[in-house]
């Protein structure tokens, strides 16, 4: 199916179209005859009010639409889906261009009269109920503020889609960090399926796990994306490398390397590097190392210019011993201490140590009994409610990346959601980040990255900060790598390129099913959250779909809506969608016993 320019002599042909699709909603013949002329498509307007046709591969005609007026307000005139085709995706295919089109031509608004029995459609393709009357009382007046793509999106991988690889594992592995071990390895094979949103647009995706057939293509429909190659379950039960598992297969390295695509990495090691070409820097990765991105900032801030960031103290434990002295000193202090070690991800490997849990513990020998072996650092804890006094957020980052040229783009900030010193989630979006907070976040994550480039760094990076309660920011940490965070700025600029500006986007990390679940129910359930959001004018992208066949089944997911309230019933409905699971077998379960009696 694609979508071409109208042309003139189909004119009768889509006036008849349009007139068949009206029918469609159950008016009579009186109505639709009062109807045809304002609905009637000339010959001789076909051009200027940029008519566009869906077809599909035999030339078939399914849907006609129109983009009328000129910048910076315009209309979407006309959107008819031929009756027989309804339900394939046409109209989606159809709004989606004329979105696409309006913002080319520099549209600021683009306005929808709809009739009412296709509000529902809009509402669920992201548009607003406007704020000013429409002319025809029968009809509902929607919104919409088109957008291009961003110049950072473009810019992230040249404009082109993208051989996403999802090397979650491979990347860890190589600060000796722990990956290793089958179960955390296990979990980093799961989480690269977020490398499915390394850029706005794959065309191919490398994973090492088997991933459920059909997924890609429910995520492609809702974020607009043409087909995705995917090449899945290259890693083994036994283990082993994601770039090994490549070199073992040169006939699919071959074929990648054809495309002429550039590769987007979850984070680059030197293995992929000699795969792809693309040579890894001398020390380039140094500041994933949380005592070298602590003399970063330090070294940053010693130049001044950021009086609204704050660095904690950090000490560095090569021993227990050492850890025992700087850690019981701090408890007979009655301070709080973070401890963590060098390398870590989504705060594995970092730890909150208050008096009271050394005390219940037994002592702080106990406690360091119960982490990781090697050097820890002990850091100052920054205090500071979960809730600040203005309703502030606790934990944020500012991502950003370093292109091949060196320039550094700063991208945004985004809010944590982390529990007990773990990461869980993240939201971005218009007014997210309080204003207090923005601008220091953004001038010192841009200044981050210029000290990134100027040590060869080339990528995404990162930086999260805690604050303090008082209207300061503490810096913790770079990830020189893809994030959780990451993702959701890449979804939040492809929907506003489908949808229309202003999309929040909430990833969720992981959500408990109530039962682990077959292929075909899972996908069952993706498609219902799918309908119950749209319902709600939210989108549901299951992010993370290969927990849910584990013993102990999970969830990660991605939701979105322009309206924080919206993108709260968003986020409670699929975390009851996923509870609801095993109430459903139980169900099942029940009406078999029942057919037995």
């Amino acid at each position: 199916m694609e979508v071409r320019e109208g042309r003139a002599d189909e004119a009768e042909t889509l006036s008849a179209l349009v007139l068949r699709s009206k029918a469609s909603w159950g008016y009579d013949a009186a109505f639709l005859a009062a109807c045809a002329p304002e609905l009637r498509i000339r010959a001789e307007e076909v051009a200027v009010r940029r008519i566009v046709v869906a077809q599909d591969a035999r030339g078939g005609v399914l849907g006609v639409a129109s983009l009328e007026g000129e910048p910076p307000t315009a209309a979407l005139g006309l959107l008819f889906v031929e009756p027989a085709a309804m339900g394939r995706g046409v109209g989606r295919l159809l709004y989606r261009e004329v979105v696409r089109r309006a913002a080319e031509l520099g549209v600021g608004r683009l306005v929808i009269d709809a009739d009412p029995h296709a509000a529902g459609f809009y509402r669920a393709m992201g548009a607003a109920v406007g704020d000013d009357a429409c002319g025809v009382k029968e009809l509902v007046r929607f919104e919409v503020a088109p957008v291009p793509l961003p110049e950072w999106a473009r810019a992230w991988t040249g404009g082109a889609p993208a051989v996403h690889v999802g090397n979650v594992a491979d990347f860890h592995a190589q600060f000796g960090d722990g990956e290793g071990d089958r179960e955390r390895r296990a979990a980093a094979d799961h989480y690269a399926c977020l490398a499915a949103f390394s850029s706005p647009e794959p065309a191919a995706l490398v994973l090492p796990r088997v991933v459920p057939r059909g997924w890609i293509e429910r995520v492609g429909r809702e974020l607009g994306w043409s087909a995705v190659e995917v090449y899945d379950g290259l890693v083994g039960p036994g283990g082993g490398g994601l770039v090994d598992a490549l070199r073992g297969r040169p006939a699919l390295l071959g074929r990648l390397a054809e495309t002429g695509l550039p590769w987007v990495a979850w984070g680059w090691t030197r293995a992929l590097g000699e795969v792809t070409g693309r040579a890894l820097g001398e020390g380039e990765l140094r500041y994933e190392s949380k005592s070298a991105a602590h003399e970063l900032f330090a070294g940053i801030l010693a130049r001044g210019g950021h009086p609204r960031i704050v660095l904690p103290g950090q000490w560095r434990a090569r021993t227990r011993r050492e850890a025992v002295r700087l850690l019981g000193a701090r408890v007979r202090a009655g301070e709080a201490t973070v401890v963590k070690t060098e390398h870590g991800v989504g705060g594995s490997g970092t730890f909150i140590v208050t008096p009271r849990r050394v005390r219940e513990a037994g002592g702080v020998r106990a406690v360091l009994r119960r982490l990781p072996r090697g050097p820890l650092l002990v850091e100052e804890y920054v205090p500071g409610p979960e809730r600040d006094a203005a309703g502030g957020p606790r934990d944020l980052t500012c991502d950003g990346f370093v292109d091949a040229d060196g320039r550094v783009w700063v991208v945004g900030g985004a809010v944590m959601e982390v529990r007990d010193g773990c990461y869980a989630g993240a939201t971005v979006g218009p007014s997210v980040v309080p204003a207090w907070a923005e601008r220091p976040l953004v001038a010192f994550g841009r200044a981050v990255g210029r000290e990134l480039a100027d040590s060869g760094y080339r990528g995404w990076f990162d930086v999260d900060f805690v604050a303090d309660g008082s209207g300061r920011l503490a810096p913790t940490e770079t990830n020189l790598r893809l994030t959780g965070p990451s993702v959701a700025f890449m979804v939040a600029a492809r929907l506003d390129a489908l949808r229309g500006a202003g999309h929040l986007v909430r990833i969720v990390d992981r959500v408990g099913l109530g039962a682990r679940l077959p292929e075909a129910p899972f996908d069952d359930l993706c498609r219902e959250l799918a309908r119950e959001c749209a319902g709600l004018g939210a989108v549901f992208v299951p992010a993370i779909p290969t927990g849910a066949f584990e013993p102990s089944p999970w969830l990660g997911f991605l939701v979105a809506a322009r309206d924080p309230e919206v993108l709260d019933a968003a986020e409670a409905l699929v975390r009851a969608g996923a509870r609801r699971v095993g109430a459903d077998f139980a169900g099942l379960e029940e009406d078999g016993a029942g057919s037995r009696r």
